[in-house]
């Protein structure tokens, strides 16, 4: 295919982001080129810029940085059934694996390479802007409910019998806690969300049967009291901390007792990029071994399960054609999955993104940051 395309190069560790030239990618049998006319963007991507070798120690430079795209097919491998050019998708892409085959899969660019069990077709009613809020979050919360070393719920379809079980998520206004609630009420289960109230009504139209105020004193006070004599189905827990308190509930409670965690022990938006660097990543790196091993030994004491999600994971098994083709573009063609948190357009153009990023790292609530293309 032509070159000359653009796209945002990280080109050493904790460079600055550059504008460059890029090729057009050519798809192997089972992968599509995108054209992408939207991005959105997360907490793991500002992550890559300043704690990189922590995040994802095997990447090599320059790299493509970004995940959630959406887009128009442009190209489609001879293996690729059900996708044409000139298709409205959304992608989870997946330049940032372990298991990637080099930029031309990042989503920070003009033309992505996306493996076709990773993307759904947008529905006619809905923008591109709305199609990149989902990938990340999507992914995230699905490998934290399903997989079967994590919460092994029953998986989504459009008429779920109910399973008479109960599932906390901790930060339910976030992507992976919008895109959680959704999911897990599409399996069968009752859903206990934690956020701020005045998102409270926001989750409960996602499907949260009940929403406590995580500032709360008394939350997980009151949690534990609204699970006496329900079955729980475990935990998920987003934000900073809430590993911690999910363990104080489910600790209590009759079921699954199991917390899927999403989030690191400590931030990292604060790490310096100049003289001091080091010392900083010693340290916060020591103080989030210590709190995560803290929070593992009481965990098994308790007889409660805990594992860190990692949400690209489910490319690599039978759960993301699960989710990506056989239960997504039915809920999303009949508005019974809704893109969410809604989409924050910040700017447009590769050049937004930088700022997009900043924006995303300042800290956001029920809403995704996107850039248009």
């Amino acid at each position: 295919m032509s070159s000359g395309e653009t796209a945002l190069w990280l080109k050493a560790a904790h460079g600055p982001l550059e504008i460059g030239a890029a090729a057009t990618p050519t798809p192997g049998p089972h992968e599509i080129v995108v054209r992408n006319r939207a991005i959105a963007v997360n907490p793991v991507d500002w992550m890559a810029l300043s704690v990189g070798e922590l995040i994802f120690p095997w990447l090599s430079y320059p790299c493509v940085l970004g995940t959630d795209v959406a887009g128009e097919v442009v190209a489609v491998g001879a293996a690729v059934t059900g996708l044409a050019p000139g298709d409205r998708v959304l992608g989870h892409a997946l330049g940032t694996e372990k298991a990637s085959r080099g930029p031309a899969e990042g989503a920070f660019q003009s033309h992505t390479l996306l493996r076709d069990h990773m993307v759904t077709p947008l529905p006619p009613q809905m923008s591109f802007e709305d199609g990149a809020t989902l990938p990340l979050g999507l992914s995230t919360a699905a490998c934290g409910l399903f997989q079967k070393e994590y919460l092994a719920l029953a998986r989504p379809s459009l008429n779920p019998a109910p399973k008479g079980e109960t599932i906390l998520i901790w930060g339910g206004s976030t992507s992976v806690g919008c895109n959680a609630i959704q999911l897990a009420v599409a399996a069968g289960y009752e859903v206990i969300a934690t956020a701020s109230l005045k998102n409270a009504a926001y989750l409960k139209s996602l499907g949260a049967q009940e929403v406590f105020d995580y500032r709360a004193g008394t939350v997980v006070a009151d949690i534990r009291q609204a699970l006496k004599g329900r079955r729980i189905a475990g935990a998920l827990a987003i934000g900073e901390g809430s590993a911690d308190l999910c363990l104080e509930i489910v600790r209590a409670c009759h079921g699954v007792r199991f917390v899927a965690m999403a989030t690191p022990a400590v931030s990292f938006a604060s790490a310096p990029t100049g003289r001091g660097r080091r010392l900083w990543l010693v340290r916060t790196l020591a103080r989030m071994i210590a709190a995560t091993a803290w929070t593992l030994t009481r965990a098994r004491l308790s007889g409660v399960g805990m594992k860190f999600i990692w949400g690209g994971a489910l490319a690599g098994n039978d759960l993301g054609p699960a989710i990506y083709r056989d239960f997504l573009p039915k809920a999303l063609a009949q508005g019974r999955y809704r893109p969410a948190p809604p989409p924050h357009v910040v700017g447009h153009g590769l050049e937004a993104i930088p700022a997009a990023l900043e924006t995303q790292k300042a800290g956001v609530s029920a809403t995704k940051i996107v850039v248009s293309l």
